[in-house]
């Protein structure tokens, strides 16, 4: 037997439940026992753990040993199992060139050895490796199947950490979890955003399952999650109701899902300093007023220039201005007019319940359209000609869901401006921007009648009211 001084141990479980690394232990202690009943000389151990040989992942040690054996640094391997080298033949063939080259020919496992330099020892490790390729496939095929059955069912996935707002056993809502979900959703319609919730999330200690803080994907991501409102998902689709109680309703579920999901949604933006952006307009052109300020103050400006285009005659201070604005706001909320609007016998109620439901039913004909013509029973000129009759009535549907919907950050505070304006310097600046805008449509702001003239001039605002 041959005497080998710097051998290779090289290690891998494809799947760590527990992540104790319990499989990796006792490969690597069969394999130590091994290499030592020949009297070889373990140089180092390379170990991949949770890591697929099938899947066809970087597995960072398997090409780390690889390029130490081209090298001439290994003159062995002792492996647990064929398969724990390669699931591929592509894989096994590539390793066997680098073992030729080397000159390496002692790759051994606990079942046998494999010389590479004999044809038929050759021949015996390329049908292992296609097989354990076939095995890999097969299994992969009855995972997918079985998944997919668990979610055809209604029960919960259980590998993975558990989703936020529930207990371990994916069911029962969480005591602690499931009211912060739901504050988080509520404060979401009324128009706060994603980075506002996230620092009341950290300034709370509230912290992820998995014990991080929460940042804005992450906090999008749950409350744009299916789950949340008691649907089962499986590979990113809703396929049916889950066996447990929603957290949120349905209907604000799909009012999150447009707000957060809108493409046309601005991220990673600075932080905002005017109240009235995009409601403002010029009195001379009609062109919109934009951030100016002058000398350390805010101001608001019809900007001149290329990418502007405005006449540059407009220009007011932004505290005075937001002051009345906010007040005519406020004092609006109190208004027998919108009351009116917004509480008018529920019907919005209704509207939006059967918006929502249209909305599913056209987003769920649009996956069963895809499943038709992927299964050839339909051409993809027909599946075109549906698609697009389809996808226009979604369209459709889903912007008078926002119009319909757009009231909820204004909806708590109907008659009750008085309460509101006490409260109105202790609000996240995101909830004050979307009650603005939820009650002014635009202010148009007309030229200085007497230029350099100090406060505000209330002839100069011309208010529109959303109706």
């Amino acid at each position: 037997m041959t005497k080998r001084a710097a051998v290779a141990v090289y290690a891998r479980i494809s799947q760590d439940r527990s992540g104790e690394e319990l499989g990796v232990r006792r490969q690597l202690a069969d394999c130590r026992a091994e290499a030592e009943r020949r009297g070889w000389t373990v140089a180092e151990e390379y170990v991949d753990d949770d890591s697929s040989a099938f899947s066809g992942k970087l597995r960072p040690a398997y090409e780390r040993m690889v390029s130490d054996l081209a090298d001439g640094r290994r003159d062995a391997v002792v492996v647990w199992h064929m398969d724990r080298l390669h699931r591929r033949p592509i894989e096994f063939e590539q390793f066997v060139e680098v073992c030729k080259r080397a000159g390496v020919e002692d790759v051994v496992t606990l079942s046998g050895d494999v010389d590479l330099a004999k044809g038929d020892g050759l021949l015996v490790a390329r049908v292992v490796a296609a097989f354990s390729a076939s095995e890999s496939e097969a299994k992969r095929r009855r995972g997918a199947r079985k998944a997919l059955e668990i979610a055809e069912s209604g029960r919960p996935m259980m590998g993975g950490p558990r989703p936020f707002g529930f207990l371990d056993d994916r069911v029962t809502h969480h005591p602690a979890e499931a009211p912060v979900v739901r504050e988080l959703a509520a404060r979401a319609l009324a128009g706060e955003t994603l980075i506002s919730l996230s620092t009341w999330l950290q300034a709370s200690g509230v912290r992820t399952v998995g014990g991080k803080e929460w940042r804005t994907n992450t906090v999008r991501q749950l409350l744009t999650n299916p789950r949340s409102w008691g649907m089962r998902v499986h590979r990113g689709q809703v396929i049916g109701p889950g066996l447990w109680e929603p957290i949120i309703s349905p209907e604000d579920g799909e009012r999150l899902r447009r707000l957060l999901l809108d493409p046309a949604r601005r991220t990673n933006r600075s932080a905002r300093r005017y109240l009235l952006t995009g409601m403002l307009e010029c009195g001379k052109c009609g062109g919109r007023l934009y951030s100016t300020p002058k000398d350390g103050k805010r101001r608001y400006g019809c900007a001149m220039g290329p990418d502007h285009r405005g006449c540059g005659g407009v220009f007011i201070y932004a505290e005075m201005l937001e002051q009345f604005i906010t007040t005519a706001v406020l004092y609006r909320l109190d208004s027998p007019v919108m009351d009116e609007v917004l509480t008018g016998g529920g019907q919005d109620d209704e509207r939006v319940r059967d918006l929502g439901e249209a909305i599913k039913g056209d987003t769920d004909r649009l996956d069963d359209l895809a499943a038709t013509w992927a299964d050839g029973e339909i051409s993809k000129a027909e599946w075109l000609k549906a698609r697009s009759r389809i996808q226009a009535r979604l369209e459709a549907n889903r912007a008078e869901f926002y119009r319909v919907t757009h009231r909820d950050a204004v909806a708590a505070y109907v008659g009750r401006g008085d309460e509101l304006r006490g409260q109105w310097d202790g609000l996240a600046f995101s909830r004050q921007v979307a009650i603005v805008k939820a009650v002014l449509a635009k202010a148009t702001i007309l030229p200085a009648a007497v230029p350099g003239r100090r406060g505000l001039d209330p002839d100069r605002v011309q208010p529109e009211w959303r109706l």
